[in-house]
């Protein structure tokens, strides 16, 4: 028997990148043409937030809130997890950052410090890459069908969350502050090994 230390990442992996993408190709033919108007709603969201219009920042929250349990339901529970056992618990991971984000909803009448210049500027190269992810699959060589759209997958959704949420100003406590940001930012570092995984 080999020695546990000689695994990697890749002998974990429970189907093929083939698999996986066959997945997200039916996954986006199943809800076609979702893929449009949760685009256009990222725009808006992106162009509400970055002119920091007090009242649009809960609207803002609760839309991340729907997308993230959108996202944890109809793509983690009900097709990721058919491949992947871990998807189950990520589907839950999912459902507690929209409970989170609902929580901000709700409270956003409280202030939050104004973004700083450097937080607007990393919220919006965050934003941007989430609503321009689908063009990384594309320079893959990936057919369009296989995109990875902002409110159907979970990565451009992560990452237009966390660039939403530093440009709408941080919350008022750390805690808060952490709570929103956890879970996004393990959703990449998910996303980012399993890439790896592939290329490997």
């Amino acid at each position: 028997m080999s020695e546990w230390w000689t695994y990697t990442l890749s002998d974990f992996l429970m189907f093929s990148p083939r698999t996986y993408w066959r997945l997200v190709e039916l996954y986006n033919r199943d809800f076609w043409p979702l893929q449009l108007p949760l685009f256009a709603a990222g725009l808006a969201a992106v162009w509400l937030a970055s002119v920091r219009r007090a009242p649009a920042f809960r609207w803002i929250a609760f839309g991340l809130a729907a997308t993230w349990l959108w996202v944890g339901w109809a793509f983690l529970w009900q097709r990721y997890a058919s491949i992947n056992w871990a998807a189950t618990y990520v589907a839950i991971a999912f459902a507690v950052q929209a409970l989170l984000l609902a929580g901000l909803a709700l409270r956003s009448g409280q202030a939050a410090s104004p973004p700083s210049k450097a937080a607007r500027g990393v919220g919006g190269l965050l934003a941007a890459a989430g609503l321009l992810y689908p063009l990384s699959g594309l320079a893959l060589g990936r057919p369009w069908l296989q995109s990875e759209v902002v409110g159907m997958m979970p990565e451009p959704t992560a990452l237009l969350t966390l660039g939403l949420l530093l440009l709408g100003g941080q919350p008022s406590t750390s805690t808060g502050r952490a709570l929103l940001f956890y879970i996004p930012l393990l959703c990449l570092l998910l996303g980012a090994a399993t890439a790896w995984t592939f290329s490997n």
